[in-house]
């Protein structure tokens, strides 16, 4: 499909774009939108369609040939681009994304695998905290992420942008019944379910083991992991600290865990 002039946001072909503020509180439609050069690539070279792409008159260059002929190829001027509500412009790349369909573990969660590795956030809230720990469940190799409905949106603009668009690539599913889900792991996985937990009673991370079939459980800044996680996990794990600190991030802890884990 050829370029096609957009002079002003009013123009209906853009509407996605428009108000990209308020769209990253939106949950459970049918569209996504990725910002900056790294996002677009890689959702580009995903197995996610791409909507179309959006860009500044200033890229069309650059960016002309990337785009595969069947996807529309938005152009503004970089004054109209500015009147976007919630995005800085100067990087002139926006895509619209179409989220896939709902998966569940019986389609993610590998079940004759030799070692398995999934996180497990019951209520992660904060959308840098989720797009990292996505970022990290990808880097350290984790075989699936499973959210609960507490959890911010995996493909919010700014869980993408943190991500660095690894939630393309890394299997996640957003569970209507998480803990039905984690009990089902536990008994027709084998998984074995941990902790991460602030308990100086619970064991250190430094000396665990692993099983084969591991299910790591992260609480949410705010308030860890409840009561009720606990109670159906094998273990409790915690990272030692030292100089009076109280608590990590949950998403440097997860990264620690996760990283004694895939060794």
């Amino acid at each position: 499909m050829p370029r096609i002039a957009i002079e002003s946001l009013d123009d209906p072909r853009v509407q996605m774009y428009r108000h990209l503020k308020s769209s990253n509180l939106l949950r459970d439609g049918r569209l996504f939108i990725a910002e900056g050069t790294k996002l677009v690539e890689r959702l580009l070279a995903s197995d996610y369609q791409t909507e179309s792409v959006l860009i500044a008159e200033k890229r069309e260059a650059e960016w002309g040939p990337k785009i595969p002929p069947e996807i529309p190829l938005y152009v503004i001027p970089q004054e109209v681009g500015e009147q976007l509500t919630g995005f800085n412009f100067h990087v002139g790349v926006l895509a619209c994304g179409i989220r896939q369909p709902a998966r569940t573990i019986d389609e993610v969660v590998p079940r004759q695998a030799d070692r398995l590795t999934v996180a497990i956030c019951p209520n992660c809230d904060n959308p840098e905290n989720l797009g990292t720990i996505i970022r990290l469940g990808s880097a350290f190799g984790i075989d699936a992420l499973l959210l609960g409905r507490s959890c911010c949106d995996p493909f919010s603009r700014r869980v993408l942008r943190v991500s660095m668009g690894t939630a393309f690539r890394l299997p996640i599913v957003e569970s209507v019944d998480l803990q039905r889900d984690v009990l089902r792991l536990r008994e027709e996985w084998n998984l074995e379910l941990i902790a991460t937990v602030l308990d100086n009673n619970a064991s250190p991370l430094s000396s665990a083991d692993r099983s084969s079939h591991v299910g790591l459980l992260f609480g949410n800044e705010a308030d860890g992991l409840d009561e009720q996680w606990q109670s159906i996990c094998q273990r409790r794990l915690t990272i030692p600290m030292r100089r009076g600190t109280d608590s990590l991030n949950v998403a440097i802890a997860a990264g620690i865990f996760l990283h004694h884990f895939s060794s």
